[in-house]
């Protein structure tokens, strides 16, 4: 599936779009047939298909996968990379604006925001609170803006407000849920109701996305419509069993005890079992539907299969995607390989469910496999 804004960043930036699509094999912990949650479309790109590897992942992400591990193991860039000091340190220019939208900067107390809309034909009648990744370390970065952009795509033009939340070791816990607060609250105040937000994130900003609706929850606010969490980083005291089945095989944070998973100083000396920090040992009730989206080579793994028991276990609508293969944030590959292709795609879908009048009956409370 092609994206016409992605083309057109694609010419802007000079990045080559990949002309194959894998051709998908089902495994055993699929979906059942018949789920009425349906699968992502198949479109294929232009040029051949090529087919999955054995063991499930593509041909292109394996390559991905082998060239990240490369740069993460056998480099000396790598330890600076798994411990967040490059992301924290990491200066970019101000991010061009593709043609088709606009983006507005929003100043507020203690932070800056900025808000994707679509020039042509933007949807005014919902939005979309991406809280960006990084560990709770590191700022916002241009990648996101990317990512907005996706979003805005695959939700048929929603507006997305970005924040660029505070972040540790300065700013340490709650400052990034107090300023993820007030981004909705800002949402609310130009009009929107809770129903017309969808909230989303990417690794702490997952874990971030969940903590945010529990804290909503709590002091009795409206609740989003939906929740989108990528890799999402939701227990941090690393205690999950994929901490250890997968701490050789996890090409991002693996194999080393100095990785920001390790040694994070976003809770700063709190109980890290707070459900505000760690939200996978909060309760769900009341939660509203939730996609999921992981990769089968990652620690945090088991962070999404709890998240995703507690939400069933509450009788809450929520989607499970394992990629078979996949390392950490692979979403931010962003239509390069074909695993994020389908993980874009199932976004898409997953909002053109939650906008169905039944409120998402159509999510089916079971476990996947993409490969």
């Amino acid at each position: 599936m092609i994206f016409p804004w992605v083309k057109h960043f694609h010419t802007i930036y000079g990045e080559k779009e990949e002309s194959a699509e894998a051709s998908p094999d089902r495994s055993d912990t699929e979906a059942e047939s018949g789920s009425t949650f349906p699968e992502p479309a198949e479109e294929a790109d232009e040029g051949a298909s090529s087919p999955a590897s054995e063991s499930g992942i593509s041909a292109m992400g394996r390559v991905a996968a082998n060239l990240l591990s490369h740069l993460n193991n056998d480099m000396a860039i790598g330890r600076r990379i798994k411990s967040g000091e490059l992301r924290k340190r990491l200066v970019e220019p101000e991010w061009t604006v593709p043609e088709p939208f606009n983006m507005t900067t929003f100043t507020r107390e203690h932070y800056s925001m900025k808000l994707l809309t679509r020039k042509a034909d933007p949807r005014t009648d919902m939005a979309i609170l991406q809280l960006h990744g990084g560990g709770y370390q590191g700022p916002v970065r241009n990648a996101y803006y990317v990512l907005a952009g996706l979003y805005n795509e695959v939700s048929r033009g929603m507006s997305v407000l970005t924040p660029d939340y505070r972040v540790a070791p300065e700013d340490p816990y709650p400052a990034a849920l107090e300023d993820a607060a007030d981004a909705y609250a800002f949402l609310l105040e130009r009009g929107y109701t809770g129903d017309q937000i969808i909230v989303g994130g990417d690794s702490a900003g997952g874990g971030l996305a969940l903590a945010l609706t529990m804290y909503l929850r709590d002091h009795d606010q409206p609740l989003p419509r939906g929740i989108i969490a990528m890799s999402p980083w939701t227990d941090l005291t690393a205690g999950g069993p994929s901490y250890e089945s997968n701490y050789e095989k996890d090409i991002v944070f693996g194999n080393t005890k100095e990785s920001l998973i390790y040694l994070n100083e976003y809770a700063a000396g709190m109980d890290k079992t707070n459900p505000y920090i760690s939200p996978a040992f909060g309760s769900f009730e009341d939660f509203p539907p939730v996609l999921l989206q992981v990769g089968s080579e990652e620690m945090l793994l088991s962070d999404s299969q709890t998240v995703a028991a507690k939400l069933r276990a509450c009788g809450r609508k929520v989607r499970l995607s394992v990629y078979e293969g996949m390392f950490h944030d692979f979403q931010l590959a962003y239509l390069m390989l074909p695993e994020s292709r389908r993980a874009w795609t199932e976004v898409g879908r997953f909002i053109e469910i939650l906008m169905k009048d039944d409120r998402a009956d159509d999510i089916k409370n079971e476990e996947s496999a993409f490969v």
